[in-house]
């Protein structure tokens, strides 16, 4: 049975947003009901508090229960979130390849992401992570998942788990993410 078509979601891309072969944005044009993107006012010069702000407006807004579906730099939107925010709306989110900031000098231009809260979520999650990621190590996306509390998934060599890493719809994502919400 598939959860995903009785569920809200709000899809919380990374740094540049989510292009139209990414398969968040797939998820949302397959999911039109379900999924909802959370529109940041700059994609490419992200603002911690800028990006926090605008995901728990958004939050704010929806009726009902939701997951949050990050990615990358949103997984670490999602964290900021938690570490500032609550809402008992949230029942829960799948973050996958999280962009570690702190370790990363391509990243070392983003302002107020670093350093990454080292708390256990309030809420269940998953992490997906792949073992050639260029943002982060298999290793630190682990130890992201072990102090968030976290379901930790290696699933191979996916690259960033991005477009790029030509994996289309992700069907696979997509049966990660029902088990996750049963």
């Amino acid at each position: 049975m598939n959860k995903i078509e009785q569920t809200n979601f709000l899809t919380v891309p990374g740094l540049g947003s989510s292009g139209t072969n990414h398969w968040q944005t797939l998820w949302e044009k397959q999911y039109p009901d379900n999924f909802k993107r959370v529109e940041q006012e700059n994609w490419d010069l992200p603002v911690c508090d800028a990006w926090v702000a605008k995901l728990s407006e958004e939050i704010n807004k929806v009726k009902g229960s939701v997951y949050l579906v990050a990615h990358s730099l949103g997984c670490l939107t999602v964290v900021h979130w938690a570490n500032s925010f609550s809402s008992e709306k949230v029942k829960g989110a799948f973050l996958v390849a999280p962009a570690d900031v702190e370790s990363s000098r391509r990243l070392s231009f983003l302002e107020g992401f670093d350093p990454i809260p080292r708390v256990k979520l309030p809420f269940k999650s998953i992490v997906i992570a792949s073992t050639t990621d260029q943002y982060a190590t298999i290793d630190r996306s682990a130890e992201f998942a072990n102090e968030w509390g976290s379901q930790f998934i290696n699933i191979g060599k996916k690259g960033h788990i991005n477009a790029n890493s030509n994996i289309g719809n992700w069907d696979e994502g997509q049966d990660f993410l029902n088990s996750f919400i049963s």
